[in-house]
């Protein structure tokens, strides 16, 4: 499975409000896409789609922007991807009813691969995102003395 662009621009324009959290000063979208590489208008809709799932929250005003709606440490991968991809745990008919025997086999072990994956982005905050990248910046720092 590989992460959909759409996606990958929505988590990297949410790492850089969550670098920018503890200051509470709200980023404009030229910042966060001049900074992530990241188009404008493509951020401005995916940024307008989190706002709408709680995510981000929108200031106007000169010194307007976007910042977190919550603490990084509070706001999931899963719950990102919730909200981008419309990830639901809920089957079609189709699948709940498989017609043949393989059908329903098939149905099973995806249905446990999508649980493992829920799992896994249940399990990291955008503050582990943070930290992570950290992390890696330390080791390319002390990799290049």
């Amino acid at each position: 499975m590989d992460i959909s662009c759409k996606s990958e621009y929505a988590l990297l324009a949410l790492l850089e409000l969550a670098s920018h959290y503890a200051g509470g000063e709200p980023l404009q979208i030229r910042q966060i896409a001049a900074e992530q590489h990241i188009p404008d208008r493509y951020l401005e809709q995916l940024l307008a789609t989190l706002r709408r799932g709680g995510i981000v929250k929108s200031q106007r005003g000169a010194k307007g922007g976007y910042i977190l709606a919550r603490e990084p440490w509070k706001i999931t991968l899963l719950e990102v991807m919730g909200c981008l991809e419309g990830l639901n745990s809920n089957s079609s008919e189709e699948e709940a009813n498989p017609k043949t025997l393989e059908s329903a086999v098939i149905q099973e072990i995806w249905q446990e691969a999508r649980q493992a994956a829920d799992l896994v982005l249940h399990n990291y905050t955008l503050q582990d995102l943070c930290d992570q990248r950290s992390a890696r910046k330390q080791l390319n720092l002390m990799y290049y003395i």
